[in-house]
């Protein structure tokens, strides 16, 4: 089972991901709304997936992830975008593995996270 990890400040996304995940027979292994917290639990678990909303890193991206792989070097790292724009290239540019819109169909992103989890398996 994949294990994910969640970070988002907006609660309404935070609780349609979480449904999301379930649906997808993801485990939930913990959550975040801000950018300390974040960063504070994902060391103490075991995960596979981390979805991070971009708006909740702080001004560099670059060693915010740093700081993640740090944590949990084997993680997948996905950021979660609200406006398709020059962010999705930053996101990868600073050591995102991937990044999804937030616009996007519910479907287009379970497809997408399937695929992610299908990859950390498969690998």
């Amino acid at each position: 089972m994949t294990r994910v990890y969640l970070a988002d400040a907006n609660p309404g996304e935070l609780s349609a991901l979480r449904l999301l995940l379930l649906e997808l027979k993801m485990e939930v292994v913990g959550e975040g709304a801000d950018w300390a917290t974040t960063l504070a639990q994902v060391p103490d678990r075991s995960i596979d997936l981390l979805l991070i909303d971009w708006n909740l890193l702080p001004n560099s991206p670059t060693n915010s992830f740093k700081k993640l792989r740090e944590a949990c070097p084997a993680a997948l790292i996905i950021i979660l975008i609200s406006h398709l724009d020059a962010r999705h290239q930053a996101a990868l540019s600073a050591g995102a593995d991937a990044f999804i819109s937030k616009e996007e169909m519910p479907e287009r992103i379970a497809e997408r996270l399937r695929a992610a989890a299908a990859g950390l398996f498969s690998g």
